[in-house]
């Protein structure tokens, strides 16, 4: 794979079914480099296999189709003149779309009322003056008064909240009307879900006095009536998610965490499946265990159950939670990655990534899985091998090690992870099959402060983040280097955002173990991403622990001790590891002479490397593959 090879990389969206489960509807998605964008449509498919995947959709930037109860319509996303996405209907038998929606903001994802006549949703509004027919440099000042107040790859939020709206009914014969504004206030709304009778929407709102010094989300309750008086359903003490009413009505399923006991402690939580009665007369129960596995995505309520998305050990698993908790069923799971699925109609479908593809669309069942897409194209992936090393307390540490072809020995890379609570996994990775395919063993793993291994594993870092994460990653790097086709005397680190962190403190603290090293969109003075980041006025203290600590456990502090070649990448507009953090690392290496470069992306957030501009992704994998031939 070159890194012009992400055109190859397809996303199957999350797929939406028939209401009988006979047909899947799906958006497609590729980079395109002439375009410099993302690209797709809406395609359908049979789900008995009978016939090949078919586009839908004329727009080449329609996503997220949702099939009304009823089957008759498919609404989706597709951006206006503007650019900007509001919410159109789709006869499902075919014919044309037209737009239901004209918010100067765009529209969210729509979710279809129990009649099929109405969708509700979320949409941004904004205050008059601003953002729209203004240029940005040219709106008055903003007056900040709270901690949250910016967003990245949003931006500024509080002047353009985000509200629940319910359309018009739904009329191809005539003009949309206006749609009913749900709800009001300086108040972040999200995750809307109607009741089975349609007579009350459910949605997730820090809506609470203390909000802005805590990590608290509620679900909250109205009628889909303007103006309408929320009531809160669960009872502020949990970050909760992803509501999904019972079938009776009487219950609301969620995902959430908790958050200690100051509500701000969500270091390496494991996210949970709850339920609460709906009409928040009683606390809410917790269906899974604390301590594993981590639940992901939006719950599906069927007859038997809640279906969920679950982290373990790099894979994400497909599980059925019982309604009253206790043991999980493992629907599907493998040594792969669920992205996302639906079920209706006694059918489940389900977008499955592996080693070998990006993800494709397969319909679920008790003998297995069976494919219902085949889109990967041009990228012939080199294998993963698992590896488990010990730490030298005896603990154990899972990984993965890609190997070019060819006897070697070949230069290793030490690629680590950001979050710290994420992980690496069975999964198709664009950085490790470029950097395989252009000659570098690539060695990944999931340290202690990782995701996927229980709550006590995420949580073992607090406290000593650099020290304990560089105990684990070192002992599997050693383990990986046993292999003779790994060179041991040519090895660099990299990573970005934690892995940017902890890039920096080994090139600090173990600097004797590498050649060079490349850190990206990193954590390298915590004091200052305090003040900064657009999350650091929570962010510090769960993990790093007080105050004074800070110094000690930041990587700036050792940059005296750097004596490697560093090479750091940031964007400009990173406002969760914001630019700062790169040019104080970068002047503290060029102020003593150390071998320092800094490549900026303009116009970047955090997540350049995953859903930047195509031509940057393009541009950063040409940069960092030219360090590596210099130096490795």
């Amino acid at each position: 794979m070159k890194p012009t090879d992400i055109v190859h990389l397809h996303t199957v969206g999350a797929p939406t079914l028939a209401p009988d489960g006979a047909r899947a509807v799906f958006s497609l998605v590729r980079p395109d480099l002439d375009e410099d964008a993302y690209l797709g449509s809406l395609w359908s498919v049979p789900t008995d296999g009978s016939e090949a995947p078919s586009r839908l959709t004329r727009g080449d930037r329609d996503r997220a189709p949702v099939f009304s109860p009823d089957g008759r319509w498919i609404a989706f996303l597709r951006p206006d003149g503007d650019k900007r996405p509001q919410i159109h209907v789709l006869p499902a038998r075919g014919g044309e779309a037209w737009r239901i929606t004209a918010h100067p903001l765009g529209a969210g994802v729509p979710v279809w009322s129990p009649d099929s006549t109405r969708v509700a949703y979320t949409a941004r509004v904004p205050e008059p003056g601003r953002y729209v027919d203004v240029e940005p440099g040219k709106e008055p000042p903003r007056r900040i008064t709270s901690f949250k107040y910016r967003l990245d790859g949003l931006g500024f939020f509080g002047d353009r909240r985000s509200h629940v709206f319910v359309s018009a009914p739904i009329d191809p014969a005539r003009d949309a009307g206006e749609p009913v504004r749900v709800t009001e206030g300086d108040f972040d709304h999200s995750d809307v879900a109607w009741s089975p009778d349609g007579r009350e929407l459910v949605f997730a709102a820090a809506r609470h006095e203390d909000r802005d010094v805590d990590l608290v989300v509620d679900l909250w309750a109205a009628a889909p009536e303007e103006g309408a008086t929320p009531r809160r359903v669960t009872d502020g003490t949990l970050d909760a998610g992803a509501p999904r009413y019972s079938a009776d009505g009487s219950t609301v399923f969620f995902l959430g965490d908790r958050l200690g006991d100051d509500l701000t402690d969500f270091v390496g939580r494991t996210t949970a499946a709850w339920s609460v009665p709906a009409d928040g007369s009683a606390a809410p129960r917790r269906l899974t265990p604390e301590e594993d596995p981590r639940l992901s995505g939006v719950p599906e309520v069927t007859s038997e159950g809640l279906l969920v998305l679950a982290e373990r050990r790099g894979a994400v698993d497909l599980l059925l939670v019982p309604f009253e908790g206790g043991g999980l069923r493992e629907v599907l799971a493998d040594k792969a990655q669920v992205q996302s699925f639906d079920t209706a109609g006694g059918t489940t479908v389900a977008v499955v990534s592996d080693g070998r593809g990006s993800g494709e669309l397969v319909v679920v069942s008790e003998s297995g899985t069976r494919p219902l897409t085949s889109f990967a194209e041009g990228v012939d992936p080199l294998p993963m091998t698992e590896l488990v090393a010990h730490a030298e307390d005896g603990y154990p540490v899972h990984g993965w090690v890609a190997v070019p072809e060819g006897e070697g020995p070949h230069p290793v890379l030490l690629m680590i992870h950001g979050g710290p609570f994420a992980p690496y996994g069975h999964q198709l990775f664009d950085e490790t099959q470029v950097y395989a395919a252009a000659g570098y063993a690539v060695v990944m793993c999931n340290p202690r402060g990782s995701s996927g291994y229980g709550q006590e594993h995420g949580r073992a870092i607090i406290g000593a983040v650099g020290e304990i994460s560089a105990r684990d990653l070192l002992a599997f790097l050693d383990e990986a280097l046993k292999d003779e086709r790994l060179d041991a005397s040519r090895v660099g680190v990299m990573g970005g955002s934690h892995g940017g962190f902890m890039t920096t403190w080994m090139s600090a603290h173990h600097g004797d173990r590498f050649r060079a090293a490349v850190s990206e969109r990193a954590v390298n003075a915590i004091d200052s991403f305090r003040g900064s980041s657009d999350i650091g006025s929570l962010f510090p203290e769960p993990l790093y622990g007080p105050a004074e600590t800070w110094v000690e456990q930041s990587p700036l502090t050792y940059a005296d001790r750097i004596d490697i070649p560093v090479f750091i990448i940031h964007s400009e507009e990173d406002w969760r590891c914001p630019v700062e953090q790169a040019q104080r690392l970068f002047v503290a290496l060029k102020a003593r002479g150390a071998e320092t470069e800094m490549l900026l992306f303009p116009g970047e957030g955090h997540e350049l490397s995953r859903s930047g501009l195509p031509s940057h992704r393009v541009a950063r994998f040409e940069a960092i593959l030219d360090w590596w031939s210099r130096y490795l």
